[in-house]
């Protein structure tokens, strides 16, 4: 019933600005973690940032001071902006979600479609 929805990829030139949104819901535990997640073709997936329940946020150290990532909960929407971009970030994104008790972590069950950015040079 968990549904994970994201959106606002696109192309811009280096040092552009883009703002990913992800629309989570179905989620009914009192525990969530929410993230982002990209893979570049040729590449691994890699996380970029995550928000927790608890408050804490945790970025990749190449995003860093670069993208923000923060939530609407009113709205169940998580945001990404993405500031200072560059070619390597290049991928495509995923919007990730879990929804647990509290006698187990984040274990990523839920994930959207994926979007893409591209940053050109």
């Amino acid at each position: 019933q968990v549904q994970v929805v994201e959106s606002g990829g696109g192309s811009v030139q280096s040092g552009g600005s883009l703002r990913l949104s992800c629309a989570a819901s179905g989620g009914d535990s009192v525990n969530y973690c929410l993230g982002w997640f990209r893979q570049a073709p040729g590449k691994a997936r890699e996380g970029v940032a995550t928000i927790h329940s608890d408050g804490n946020t945790n970025y990749a150290d190449f995003v860093k001071g670069r993208f923000t990532i923060s939530q609407d909960n009113g709205k169940n929407t998580l945001y990404l902006q993405m500031n200072s971009l560059k070619p390597e970030d290049t991928a495509m994104y995923w919007c990730a979600a879990d929804f647990f008790p509290p006698w187990r972590g984040c274990n990523w069950n839920y994930w959207g479609q994926g979007t893409q950015v591209t940053v050109s040079s």
